[in-house]
């Protein structure tokens, strides 16, 4: 049974159990503070289980694009060593909020698998909880009575909390759990040792393929639990483990999940793969399948990922996807032998594999394949300078141990992974210091973990049962009373306080926009509000300190000062979209953006720089559209599809409801949540004032609006006044300004004959100042020259002979500088580089450098260790 028919056999089987199907979330999260990711099926359905939102239906079924690389939920490093391991994964679901249980939930469960796909009821085994007493919950006798209506006893495995009850983290939802397991071994193997013994036990064939959760209690901060006022149902089962059950294989990699991206991979390096079904294989062949797991694993992930909007870049969930696909690109490296971009060919075959059920990777086909191709391009490049910087250490180190901490700062400034450095040194009959390594690599985990480390307390409820409303699109204040409160600690931040309100005017940060900052003001005190998010569909209000009295009656108020700046900024970036658009091509797609009281941030799907002339015409259009005074038409509620049959522009990435709210000005149609203009005269102007790139086909603008503009205009009314003053207020300033770099331009080019010549002439006296030492004609010395002409003494030096070592210095206006020459003959016979001595020397200097290994410059602040350099240079070739 192919994979695409399996996944829908599951949402057909449930549909007709009366369940609502419903499209997968964005693997990438932008509406949850607590998660970078969809790490599970029931992440996007987390409000409706703590009570906080209502579903559109009690019964949902989908299946869901999920990622697990951080946090508790990490299978990153097992990835590619075993057969069942992923980072991103489908995870099929059903569920149930509020309505049926166990009862209902264990029973099409084990009708889907044994009647519906036909599973050997002989190679099943189920689990359920059996308790934990010190929390006072007993053991699962419900599930286990259902079961023994379906299998015997000896098929029921009793497991602990550790296998066998769900929690969402450390806080939240959570509660027993009943998994389904196969064994998927041969007849003789199952003869031999019974599957019972193997569940949980990390066999690669005998695996968990379904986990019913009921959810009865939350875990509150101290620990406890509590019930919750409704039960649910979340399932959960691995669509890949489920294809490899189906299709008769022991490995997941062997399905029709992964096998058409490795053939493609097989095509492109000429090495081949073997299925799992082969035993006793070489440790070279085990390298190449360890390698093309990881490979057609992360290339989903990644690409999934840009595709939902998520680009790598430094921080964040951004440096989670870099760090994936570098973790691919160096196993191709080093494995496979991929010296050129690669990974991002196998992109096509992806989205022609799965765009049918993801529409979002085969739109998006050509961004993804540009982002990585772009990524692998960037890191092949490091990787090449990290085997150089490698040398480098490797020839200062006496002996066969490299120190660790030097691994490690390969690894931590230049992403050098770690197991290649081992890989390298190896070859070269050296190792380093693991466990100075992995002290460095612990040390670097504590401090970041302290830096984000966050306690949140328990909700203090105050009025219990309340459904806060949001009425900021009409007020910007209003009377409140707080419904609950609860205080969270963070390294970052300090203690803060959450505020939730009964109704509240502030907007929470979502859509690229700011959250709203302001005031809550009773009769006896006000309380700043700094910040305002949206978390499982609670608006938070920030603040440094509580009321004294929490059940007064309050005005909360927005600062409107910042909110009108804001608002002209976010209806600018829509008219800017619809700009960019017209000028461009209606390929350009919103990629990112920020929006705040100072200026606008808008990332854009294009293939080139945006030329001087383009970026005129979008600011003029955009200008046009400001004096227009176009009226905000703003569809509060209406149908999805009545929009889109408008005209609105739906992004990809974002998760929209079947209601949604859509922004009109004139021509520009989108849907958007946040705070806009009533008219876009209130923008008064519109100023782009920075074009870039971001990623591959990826370019950002940063524009200004209202009194930015404003403040711009007069500071380059004063550098315009400045500039005159200075050229004595010539009556032609342009004119002046030309006629000034002409006149610098020729004194420049005479300047530089002049070192020249005084170049030459230093060669001559400088020439009967080599010394021989070791056969090698050696200087070390300090010259009245700056840094091109130090390097043009250097050439000219170099002339004299094949066995020259000069270091030269200089302090032009006060700036050391070192340049390093060594004959290339030289460098070949002795093993000497340019670049390590200037590295090495540059430390006197209070700075560094580089370059080839027979010239290289290194730049610093401390002038007086110039005379410790022409000391130490000549240990180079003692």
């Amino acid at each position: 049974m192919k994979s695409q028919d399996i996944r829908k056999a599951y949402l057909q089987f449930f549909e007709s159990k009366g369940h609502l199907i419903v499209p997968s979330a964005p693997i990438v999260l932008k509406d949850d503070p607590t998660l970078m990711f969809n790490n599970s099926g029931m992440a996007q359905f987390k409000e409706y289980f703590l009570g906080n939102g209502t579903p559109k239906s009690k019964r949902i079924a989908d299946t869901q694009k999920c990622l697990r690389v951080s946090g508790k939920h990490n299978d990153l490093e097992d990835v590619g060593f075993d057969t069942y391991h992923h980072t991103m994964f489908e995870m099929l679901g059903n569920w149930s909020f509020g309505d049926y249980f166990k009862k209902e939930a264990l029973a099409w469960a084990w009708e889907f698998l044994t009647e519906v796909l036909k599973l050997d009821k002989d190679r099943l085994y189920v689990s359920v909880f059996e308790g934990n007493p010190a929390e006072n919950v007993p053991f699962d006798q419900e599930a286990w009575d259902i079961w023994k209506q379906y299998v015997s006893e000896d098929r029921i495995i009793l497991g602990n909390k550790k296998d066998n009850f769900w929690e969402m983290g450390d806080q939240g939802p959570c509660g027993p759990c009943s998994e389904i397991h196969i064994d998927l071994r041969t007849d003789a193997e199952r003869a031999a040792v019974s599957g019972r013994s193997l569940v949980n036990a990390d066999h690669p064939q005998v695996v968990e393929i379904w986990n019913n959760v009921f959810m009865e209690f939350n875990r509150k901060a101290d620990g406890s639990l509590e019930k919750l006022p409704a039960q649910h149902v979340d399932t959960g089962m691995g669509f890949e483990r489920l294809c490899m059950a189906m299709q008769n294989v022991t490995s997941n990699y062997d399905t029709d999940v992964f096998t058409p991206l490795i053939a493609k991979i097989e095509e492109i390096t000429g090495l081949k793969y073997t299925s799992n079904e082969v035993k006793n294989i070489s440790e070279e062949q085990n390298k190449t399948n360890i390698a093309i797991r990881v490979i057609v694993d992360h290339v989903r992930a990644v690409a999934f990922a840009i595709a939902d909007g998520q680009l790598p870049s430094n921080g964040g969930a951004g440096y989670v996807i870099r760090r994936i696909l570098r973790r691919a690109i160096r196993y191709g490296f080093t494995f496979l032998n991929t010296k050129e971009p690669f990974i991002n060919k196998l992109v096509e075959v992806l989205a022609n594999q799965m765009g049918e059920f993801f529409p979002e990777i085969k739109s998006q086909q050509q961004l993804v394949t540009n982002v990585i191709r772009e990524e692998e391009a960037s890191f092949l490049r490091t990787l090449d300078q990290g085997l150089q910087l490698l040398e480098n250490v490797v020839s200062q180190t006496k002996g066969t141990e490299v120190p660790g901490a030097k691994a490690f700062e390969l690894y931590d400034t230049f992403g050098f992974p770690k197991d290649l450095t081992a890989l390298i040194l190896k070859e070269k009959g050296m190792s380093f210091n693991e466990s100075e390594f992995d002290a460095s690599m612990q040390e670097q985990k504590n401090r970041s973990r302290a830096a984000s480390e966050v306690s949140t307390e328990d909700w203090s409820v105050l009025i219990p049962g309340n459904v806060e409303t949001f009425v900021g699109y009409d007020q910007t204040e209003n009377e409140v009373k707080i419904t609950r409160i609860r205080k969270v600690d963070s390294k970052k931040d300090g203690v803060l306080y959450q505020i939730v309100l009964d109704n509240t005017p502030f907007y929470p940060e979502g859509g690229g926009q700011v959250g709203d900052k302001g005031t809550l003001v009773s009769a006896n005190e006000t309380i700043d509000i700094i910040d305002t998010k949206k978390e499982n569909n609670l608006i938070l209000h920030f603040a440094k300190q509580l009321p004294e009295n929490v059940s007064a009656t309050f005005v909360a108020k927005v600062n409107t000062d910042l909110r009108t700046s804001t608002s002209k900024n976010h209806s600018a970036t829509h008219l800017m979209h619809l700009a960019l658009r017209n000028v461009l091509g209606t390929h350009v797609e919103q990629k990112g953006s920020l929006v705040n009281p100072n200026y606008l941030r808008f990332d854009f799907s294009h293939f080139s720089k945006v030329t001087e002339e383009e970026l005129r015409q979008v600011e003029a259009s955009v200008n046009t559209q400001i004096e227009a005074q176009l009226q905000l038409m703003e569809y509060r509620n209406i149908p999805i599809q009545e929009a889109l049959a408008k005209g609105a522009m739906a992004l990809f990435g974002e998760k929209y409801g079947d209601n949604v709210r859509m922004i009109e000005f004139g021509d520009s149609k989108e849907l958007c949540g946040g705070i806009h203009v009533k008219n876009t005269a209130e923008i008064w102007h519109f100023k782009i004032v920075s074009e870039g790139a971001v990623a591959a086909g990826i370019r950002r603008i940063e524009a200004i609006t209202g009194d930015a503009v404003k403040e711009f205009f007069t500071q380059q009314e004063n550098t315009l006044a400045t500039i005159k003053e200075t050229l004595k207020n010539p009556q032609d300033t342009i004119k002046a300004v030309v006629s000034l770099q002409d006149e610098n331009a020729k004194l420049k080019k005479q300047i530089e004959q002049l070192l020249k010549e005084k170049a030459k002439n230093l060669k001559g006296e400088l020439a009967t100042q080599l010394q021989e030492i070791n056969g090698v004609k050696f200087l070390a010395t300090q010259v009245d020259l700056n840094p091109e002409g130090a390097k043009d003494l250097a050439y000219e030096l170099g002339t004299l002979g094949t066995n020259l070592f000069l270091v030269i210095a200089t302090a032009d206006e006060d700036k050391p500088m070192l340049s390093c020459y060594i004959s290339k003959e030289l460098v070949a016979e002795k093993n000497l580089n340019a670049g390590a001595v200037v590295r090495e020397l540059g430390k006197y200097i209070q700075g560094g450098g580089g370059g080839q290994p027979f010239f290289a410059t290194a730049g610093g602040k401390n002038v007086a260790g110039i005379k410790e350099v022409l000391e130490k240079a000549i240990d180079f070739i003692k």
